[in-house]
């Protein structure tokens, strides 16, 4: 019976020791992908891309987080918002082609994780779903909160 105790011990620190890994990894792949623009820590750049680190933001999409930052990533974005009094209209959010669907999912998960102070997260597979999903620009704008 112990060594059953033991076992459920080790599975639970290994479990534990794997999230903390992924947060890790989602924190380096954001900066390697997603800062050049976001800047780091998700603060945003004035003028060209808004600030990710708004926890009232996504606990305001609720479920429906997951499924607005993995369109967005996989989509791209391209209509006028404005964000803390902030109107952005320019650059368009592109689609992030080049990065695998696992390592999107990383990145989303610790965004909703980290910024976004959510307790939900985003597989390859959820990934793949939106990618080849109907979603629209003014689809993820309706999602947007009116508080914005």
């Amino acid at each position: 019976m112990k060594r059953c105790g033991f076992l459920g011990v080790a599975a639970l620190l290994c479990s534990f020791g794997s999230a903390q890994q992924a947060l890790a990894d989602g924190a380096e792949l954001f900066a390697d992908n997603c800062a050049i623009c976001h800047n780091a820590g998700g603060t945003g750049t004035p003028g060209l891309a808004p600030a990710l680190n708004r926890p009232e933001f996504w606990q305001a999409l609720g479920d429906d987080a997951p499924t607005y930052i993995s369109t967005v990533m996989t989509k791209g974005f391209n209509m006028p918002i404005t964000v803390r009094g902030e109107r952005f209209a320019g650059m368009p959010m592109i689609p992030v082609s080049a990065v695998s669907d696992e390592d999107l999912a990383t990145i989303a998960t610790w965004v909703l994780a980290n910024l976004g102070e959510l307790d939900q997260g985003v597989t390859a597979e959820d990934i793949a779903v939106v990618r080849s999903g109907a979603l629209t620009n003014a689809d993820l704008k309706a999602m947007r909160p009116e508080t914005e």
